[in-house]
């Protein structure tokens, strides 16, 4: 018995140590994801990096973003100071760092007045994964059918339905919302109702030709539970091949195992009507390529960030990295701390694609005005 009991202490020990050792999420971890294992892990969230990098990037779509994020930051209702790990940041440098960063695209040769900090991400090397969104177009009817038949919520209101509001199976499978007259519009796909979900907005064409911009109108307040992991987890997917559309095809394929699978995300997104254009939880427009979600825990919504995004070729592959300025504008129920950070990639197919595509590994460096200094969090 000792000698048994000694092994299980040594097999004991050994498992909790390699599990310690664990940086990512298995899901992730697969050849060519474009994660840097030889930098050195930080201590802290944020690390001042070494000085501005010299090169400069511009666009008129980029600086239409920049007095979007202005804007954003001018309203009564955001906060003033936040706490980012071992950063204490105010709403002014937020702004600040949006001023400057716009005056330098367009004069490049001034200094920027700008420094860099280095997110953690979730390994603690640096190492920040990058996923895309997109807003879709989907067919819709005003009111059902035999086949259009399932429906897209505006969120109920407290009179409307007593908290706590249900889940997914409770709303998906057992009506738990039917006859409140919340439906927006009828889709002829529970599978795209879900993926519209995810991405958080969308375009819906009804059967007249017009089109209307459906925005993210509130959560049910449940957490969001990854489908790519739970079917990586069952062996139903391999980790290297996982993409929306991956998930989409397996699901199409498997009917008689939609409601299992889908329910393990009891997460839902309802939807509100009125914009002219896809915007996030900054509610300002969406610009393609440079705005992103975020978990505003660790990015204040508002911020500017360097990031060096992963590259990929048409079969999504990855093939390099390269610099781009990101607007912090979104946020969504699947983007949680340090580790990832969502792309939006616009309107359409085109979009659809490049955002399905990107699972791959970069870095993220949030902009700060330079000559100010931050007291450590204790």
């Amino acid at each position: 018995m000792h000698l048994i009991h000694r092994f299980l202490v040594i097999f004991l020990s050994m498992t909790l140590l390699s599990c310690s050792f664990r940086e990512i999420d298995p899901s992730n971890d697969f050849a060519g994801n474009g994660r840097d294992t030889q930098v050195r892990r930080q201590s802290e969230l944020y690390r001042l990096s070494p000085p501005w990098p010299s090169w400069s990037q511009s666009s008129a779509d980029l600086l239409q973003g920049l007095q979007l994020q202005q804007k954003f930051l001018s309203r009564p209702s955001i906060d003033d100071h936040y706490v980012l790990g071992n950063l204490e940041v105010t709403r002014q440098q937020l702004q600040l760092s949006v001023a400057r960063l716009g005056q330098w695209l367009q004069n490049p040769q001034q200094d920027p007045g700008l420094s860099l900090y280095q997110l953690q991400g979730d390994d603690k090397r640096g190492n920040v994964q990058f996923t895309g969104y997109y807003v879709p177009v989907m067919k819709v009817r005003r009111t059902a059918d035999e086949t259009y038949k399932y429906p897209l919520y505006r969120k109920p209101t407290e009179a409307e339905f007593k908290r706590p509001l249900p889940d997914r199976q409770a709303i998906d499978f057992e009506g738990a919302l039917d006859g409140l007259g919340l439906e927006i519009a009828y889709s002829d796909s529970l599978i795209d109702n879900f993926f519209l979900q995810v991405q958080g907005s969308g375009v819906v064409e009804f059967e007249d030709g017009s089109r209307r911009l459906l925005s993210w109108g509130g959560g049910n307040g449940y957490a969001y539970k990854s489908l790519g992991k739970i079917l990586i987890k069952d062996g139903e997917i391999a980790k290297e091949l996982i993409s929306s559309r991956t998930i989409k095809d397996w699901l199409l394929a498997n009917p008689g195992r939609q409601r299992q699978v889908l329910s393990q995300n009891p997460s839902y997104l309802f939807f509100s009507e009125g914009q002219d254009s896809p915007v996030g939880a900054a509610n300002v427009p969406l610009t393609a390529g440079h705005s992103i979600a975020v978990d505003p825990a660790v990015i204040p919504l508002g911020s500017v960030l360097l990031g060096l995004i992963p590259i990929l070729d048409s079969h999504g592959n990855l093939i390099r990295h390269e610099y781009r300025f990101l607007l912090a504008q979104d946020k969504g129920a699947a983007i949680n701390g340090a580790g990832h950070i969502d792309v939006y990639f616009g309107i359409g197919e085109k979009a659809h694609q490049q955002a399905s595509a990107l699972k791959h590994y970069g870095k993220v460096w949030l902009l700060l005005p330079g000559e100010t200094s931050f007291d450590a969090v204790p």
